[in-house]
């Protein structure tokens, strides 16, 4: 009775007129920020937080969490519309809903992704409410180990994320994870795959690389197209898709319940990436769902509501943890703990007891904010659908000027964009050369929290818990047979390992096998300096690394001796009127038809676009260049009217100098002509 009375209560201290009001503002502040590529909720949260001193506690959680629960309501516009996931939790979303737009139903997949939004994140809040009290010795039980099989259950996603390439995924899984060591060792203090630069000590930032690696491929093929993401003609009704997506997700409701489950749970796991949350999901929706393997990756609806409901139902589950023990799931809550204390609310039994009407009003602020926030999106999503059918002139400069900030957020740094740039011209090579993106991203996000919490377990209870902890045997297990599974599939599918090594002809040599033996270079140069590191520094990148050449040649020795029996396989489908078999689970390439040379030459012209931004960002500074950037790409790629172009540059410079330079003060870097002229410096923002 005590926590239905308490319910009502903090139903009642939300509904007050001007807690609706900041509930509403914090909704718009959240689906805002959720849309501009690389600013998410945490600067968000960040600079809504002065603005709640002088509030009663109630209101300032509204405020505050009306924005963090909506802005993953924006995420997968740019995501669905563009192929260009603006942050890393709306990475797996663009697999499916990318491919979507493109044969024309744009709109039905944004209806799919605010519909599992809403129902996930209503999910997430009925789990907070239910679980608050009961919740503690549950958190309590789970340590290091189980926070360490758990992303080492994560890691085993790859090779479902790889469709029938695992070998490649396993590489790329292993890439990523050596990525995610480079930094200062935080054993032992060891500088790894630093090259003397400054930057790379607190290791590389997840935004410049998210953006790099997903974003850039998709705008870079848009510019090598030289067309629109879809053709106006198959363009399909919008408010008629947006039914129809809504529709989806109660068809696949269970499906939608399963995967708003696993969100709301990992999110309330201390220590574990709200950015995994999604590949996790998306992993269990493919290998769970009838037919997935042959849909997911080309189009599926359900990949964008498995995606999407665990994403959104995560911040409830994040908010127990804090609540309960003061410890934050994520960088949102924990600069929402800072809101608690200053609002004297001090986490642990008291949110429970003295303060448990305020605690409810927060699990109802969730609640709202979900079903405003998707009500919004359905209100505009007609609007966002039709950029898919804008000219690429239209849309490419406005995009890339907002990639460029919100890869700079990363650490504000000019590492940063030249990371985004390296990241960019790699992962669209991956993509042309069919090497899977997302292990690559997964191996990045999870192996951080591998390494830190290896150490921690072994100092802490020895080997011993590898067999004690029942939670810790049950998620290697899974992870074990998620690994071995495909192997397994593959040599069944052969008729045995016989019949698979009789299958090796003479060895042929192509241009694709560049992309592994470059991989396999990368590896060896690695390996070789952290040969030099002490034990503590090197043992887990030297195991990571052994692993990553072990895979990226058995992948290019099995290319170039077995090539020709896997084309004359295709040509036997293909003659029996059978659909190709997957080759890996990524966004596909449109412009396969085009010739290499042409596909390489437009690709040059897109990068060489970039690094010019840069160089006029160097000489003058960001701000400046963004309009001139427009101006120069619109008019040279497209020779698009002055009428045209320039409110678009105006419009942009002035969203990007209020929004970034006012609101967020971001520090812009300094320009070789502010360094030289006092006055350039004093009147232009990033200069």
């Amino acid at each position: 009775m005590e926590i239905w009375e308490a319910l009502s209560q903090g139903l009642t201290l939300l509904l007050e007129p001007h807690r609706m009001m900041l509930l509403w503002a914090g909704v718009l502040c959240g689906l805002a920020l959720g849309i501009l590529p690389g600013i998410g909720g945490v600067a968000g949260t960040a600079l809504l937080l002065p603005f709640t001193y002088n509030m009663d506690p109630a209101a300032a959680m509204a405020l505050l969490l009306g924005l963090a629960a909506t802005t993953t309501h924006g995420d997968p516009i740019s995501a669905i519309v563009l192929g260009a996931p603006g942050h890393a939790a709306s990475a797996a979303t663009a697999l499916d809903g990318y491919p979507m737009t493109k044969r024309g139903e744009g709109a039905r997949a944004l209806g799919a992704a605010y519909m599992s939004a809403l129902i996930g994140g209503l999910f997430g809040a009925v789990l907070m409410a239910v679980s608050l009290p009961v919740v503690r010795p549950l958190i309590l039980f789970i340590g290091s180990p189980e926070l360490l099989a758990l992303a080492v259950f994560g890691i085993s996603m790859v090779a479902v994320l790889s469709g029938n390439t695992p070998l490649r995924g396993l590489t790329m899984a292993c890439f990523g994870i050596m990525l995610a060591m480079i930094g200062s060792d935080p054993q032992t203090g060891t500088l790894r795959w630093t090259m003397d630069s400054l930057y790379l000590w607190e290791g590389l930032p997840l935004v410049p690389l998210t953006l790099g690696v997903f974003a850039l491929p998709e705008l870079c093929d848009l510019l090598v197209a030289r067309t629109s993401v879809v053709a106006q003609s198959k363009v399909q009704d919008n408010w008629r898709g947006l039914w129809h997506g809504s529709v989806d997700c109660f068809t696949h409701w269970w499906l939608n319940i399963r995967c708003s489950w696993i969100g709301s749970v990992i999110g309330a796991i201390p220590g574990i990436s709200a950015s995994v949350i999604d590949w996790i999901s998306y992993g269990h929706a493919l290998k769970t769902e009838k037919g997935a393997t042959l849909t997911f990756g080309k189009g599926d609806v359900r990949g964008v509501i498995a995606a999407e409901s665990a994403t959104c139902s995560r911040e409830g589950g994040a908010l127990v943890p804090t609540i309960v023990f003061g410890v934050p799931g994520s960088a949102g809550m924990a600069i929402l703990l800072g809101a608690f204390l200053m609002h004297g609310l001090v986490p642990g039994p008291e949110m429970l007891t003295k303060h448990l009407a305020i605690t409810y009003s927060m699990v109802w602020s969730i609640a709202i904010a979900n079903i405003l926030g998707s009500g919004l999106c359905y209100l505009f999503s007609s609007q966002f659908a039709k950029l898919a059918s804008l000219r690429y002139t239209l849309i490419l400069p406005f995009v890339l000027s907002l990639v460029y900030i919100g890869a700079f957020e990363g650490h504000r740094n000019w590492g940063d964009l030249f990371s985004l740039l390296f990241f960019g011209i790699f992962a669209w090579g991956m993509k042309h050369f069919k090497w899977p993106r997302p292990p690559l991203v997964l191996g990045f996000i999870l192996g951080a929290i591998l390494e830190r919490y290896m150490f921690i377990s072994i100092q802490r209870y020895g080997s011993d818990w590898i067999w004690q902890r029942p939670i810790v045997i049950v998620l290697f297990a899974m992870a074990l047979l998620s690994l071995v599974r495909p192997f397994i599939l593959d040599v069944k599918t052969h008729g045995g390992i016989k019949a698979m090594l009789l299958e090796f002809h003479a060895p042929k040599f192509n241009v694709t096998h560049i992309f592994p033996i470059i991989m396999l270079c990368i590896f060896g140069v690695m390996m070789a300096e952290a040969v030099t590191w002490n034990f503590s520094a090197r043992i887990i990148p030297m195991i990571v690394g052994t692993g990553a050449i072990f895979f990226c040649s058995v992948s290019l020795l099995n290319e170039v001796f077995k090539d020709e029996i896997h084309k004359k396989r295709e040509e036997e489908r293909a003659a029996r009127g059978e659909a190709a078999e997957k080759m890996h689970m990524d966004i596909a390439s449109t412009i396969d038809n085009m010739t290499p040379m042409e596909i390489v030459k437009r690709g040059a012209i897109f990068f060489g676009w970039m690094i010019g931004f840069l160089a006029s960002m160097a000489l003058i500074g960001l701000i400046p260049t963004v309009p001139l950037f427009i101006v120069a790409f619109m008019r040279s790629e497209g020779n698009e009217p002055w009428r045209i172009t320039l409110p678009m540059a105006i419009c942009t410079t002035t969203l990007v100098y209020i929004v970034f330079d006012q609101l967020l003060t971001i520090p812009w870097p300094g320009s070789v002509l502010g360094d030289f002229l006092p006055w350039w410096k004093a009147h232009m923002p990033s200069a």
